[in-house]
């Protein structure tokens, strides 16, 4: 991936949530969006 371009990640984990929160915030990476969606968390980050 090219630095600034889009990925967006679905997870069925629960531990995810804690998991994306911790790697953006150790990365130069960004967290723009996180939610749910029934059983499914949905991420959307930006790659520094």
């Amino acid at each position: 991936m090219q630095p600034a371009q889009l990925l967006k990640v679905v997870a069925t984990d629960a531990g995810s949530v804690r998991d994306f929160k911790a790697f953006t915030d150790q990365s130069d990476h960004t967290l723009l969006e996180s939610f749910t969606d029934e059983d499914r968390f949905i991420y959307l980050i930006r790659r520094g």
